[in-house]
């Protein structure tokens, strides 16, 4: 029986009939709330000929943050029969080609500063022995471990619960000591090493309600796993129907990859097929049509796509490699949780273009449930206006939300608009977080205001910024704030210290709204974001300029290096700011990401 929109099945034994399958329509349920993540995958297929992938990771942990990414997923990190971490061995060895465990731990943990979660990739629907077929240890199982009907002979477990798979043993997970074992190593990767949330490989494999277990025993910050079929685009509803199947069959703890959505986006934008974006309900014809909120929308990832290095990757299923800022484009303004694919970010040159879609849907508030009304899906152009606050266009062809909009970002083939206001005058609050990881003794100030030749010019007023600083609770800078009533070139603006949580080894803890430092409501993104707080004349979306430095205890300074900003009105060497924003940008580094103030 096909299912309606939204879908979700289940199994009833009905009085006076036989037990049978049924499909009703999905109730409001257990969802994961109007989530505003973006993850990163933070690896590709070649990533493991990196001398330390690791390394990799922790040095761009802080372009990570600051672009917006809140979750990133990291390879297999258990030593392994294969370089790409994804036929295991030892489970709790976490020393392999990607790096030692130690510089994994320092890698994780340059994220947690940073405020953004490490998910582990979770191979646990096979493994293989230390030296042979099946010798397990570390931890150490019998032949009872293996299902029935696997290629190793010697298996003496219960049928298998999914599809084999032939380069390893299947595990059965139908064992309790299973259960416990692999309950018991997750929760090791969260406590010792510092994972926050699983990717679940090649689930197909084994019954869903086992990773509804998993989930209910290590409490993933959140978790999502790889249901990967053939899709059929003639008739895709059956394939987005086995993923919704999948996540009811984890009771909903898990959300799924949406692969339904991979594989029509990418027909579309190839073939100038925009109509298959639009299903016979008028919604996104994927699984986020049906499930948003446990959908985790991509363009490529390791299997599917090329990578750097190496043999190229492995191109199962590569998407369109001139369309893929259109991809991006579509998924970045739509429902569910969108993923990044580490190569498309670093190596193509697509950066700073997917950051200014990341800053849309974090300024507009784009949710994993956010609303979609599709505008056009025909021959030339899918267009679709979401939570009547963001319009976006794909597609060769001329479309236009109309008057009230205003254009946020484009591209060749895509364009992002957002909702047209008039901004409020007068006095407008703004903020500025900088992250620069500092000692004690150590502060950072700013100088500010605009370059004289732009004044020239004529587009501003005058060089100096007028301030009134809503912080001077902070004793340190309180006598700075006393008599700085403007941002200029010549002197000081005052920061302060701030962090998400005040780390319980320091001791009392100190708030920004009593000590005017230390732990601060505002701060998502973790510890050394030094804040400016402060009303400014003009109005919201004005732009203004700033550079800061730091001052040791001695006196001596260190100035940020010349910054070269992307998402900025006019080329200068300065950071850019916006009256009526929060504008996070990290010392001496030029990319800066914008969040609007209510």
């Amino acid at each position: 029986m096909q299912a309606s929109p939204l879908k979700r099945s289940w199994l009833a034994s009905l009085a006076g009939l036989s037990s049978l399958f049924f499909l009703l329509p999905a109730h409001a349920g257990e969802l994961d709330g109007n989530s505003q993540a973006v993850m990163l995958q933070g690896f590709h297929w070649e990533s493991h000929e990196s001398p330390s992938w690791w390394n990799v990771v922790n040095t761009q942990a802080a372009d990570i943050a600051t672009s917006g990414f809140t979750m990133v997923w990291l390879p297999p990190s258990s030593d392994a029969a294969s370089v790409e971490g994804y036929l295991p061995r030892q489970l709790y060895v976490q020393t392999s080609t990607y790096g030692t465990e130690a510089q994994l731990k320092s890698a994780i943990g340059a994220l947690h500063t940073r405020g953004v979660k490490a998910l582990a990739d979770v191979v646990i629907n096979h493994r293989v022995g230390t030296s042979n077929w099946a010798d397990f240890t570390n931890p150490t199982w019998g032949s009872n471990a293996v299902c029935a009907g696997d290629e190793w002979a010697g298996a003496t477990g219960n049928p298998d619960t999914g599809d084999g798979y032939g380069a390893a043993r299947d595990l059965d997970h139908t064992q309790g000591f299973v259960q416990s074992d692999i309950s018991t190593w997750m929760n090791w990767l969260k406590s010792s090493i510092g994972y926050d949330g699983w990717r679940y490989d090649y689930v197909k494999g084994y019954a869903g309600s086992f990773v509804g277990t998993y989930n209910t025993n290590t409490v993933p910050y959140f978790s999502v796993g790889e249901v990967w079929t053939d899709l059929n685009l003639a008739n895709p509803d059956p394939h987005r129907q086995l993923i919704v199947d999948w996540i009811d069959a984890t009771s909903g703890k898990s959300a799924a990859f949406d692969f339904t959505t991979k594989g029509i986006l990418q027909q579309a934008v190839q073939y100038n097929e925009f109509w298959r974006l639009k299903d016979s309900q008028g919604k996104p014809s994927g699984v986020i049509g049906w499930w948003p909120a446990k959908s985790v929308t991509f363009i490529d990832n390791h299997d599917t796509g090329p990578s750097p290095g190496g043999s190229g990757g492995q191109n199962h299923w590569p998407f369109p490699i001139d369309k893929v800022m259109q991809g991006y484009a579509y998924i970045l303004t739509h429902p569910g949780v969108p993923t990044v694919y580490w190569p498309h970010f670093f190596d193509w040159g697509h950066r700073d273009a997917i950051r200014a879609l990341i800053n849309v849907r974090k300024s507009q508030g784009l949710t994993s449930t956010s609303t979609v009304s599709i505008q056009v899906a025909d021959s030339s152009n899918y267009a679709a206006i979401i939570d009547g606050k963001v319009a976006m266009k794909i597609g060769p062809g001329s479309w236009s939300p109309g008057s009230g909009w205003t254009l946020a970002t484009s591209g060749t083939g895509y364009s992002v608009w957002t909702k047209s206001s008039p901004p409020p005058s007068g006095k407008v609050r703004t903020v500025i977080y900088i992250y620069k990881q500092t000692q004690p003794g150590q502060d950072i100030f700013i100088r500010g205001g605009h370059d004289q030749t732009l004044v020239n010019a004529g587009y501003y007023p005058s060089i100096s910024e007028p301030i009134s600083y809503l912080n001077t609770l902070n004793t340190t800078t309180a006598g700075v704030k006393a008599g700085d009533t403007s941002l200029d070139w010549s002197s000081d603006s005052a920061l302060d210290w701030t962090c998400n949580a005040w780390p319980s080894e320091w001791g009392t803890a100190k708030y920004y709204t009593v000590d005017g430092y230390g732990q601060d409501s505002e701060n998502t993104r973790g510890l050394h974001w030094w804040k400016f707080d402060v009303e400014m004349d003009g109005q919201q979306g004005d732009w203004f300029e700033f550079k800061a430095f730091l001052r040791n205890s001695d006196g001596s300074t260190q100035w940020e290096n010349d910054i070269t900003q992307a998402s900025a009105p006019y080329s200068t060497i300065n950071h850019w700011g916006r009256k009526g924003y929060v504008t996070f940008v990290t010392f001496g580094q030029s990319q800066a990401d914008f969040v609007a103030l209510p």
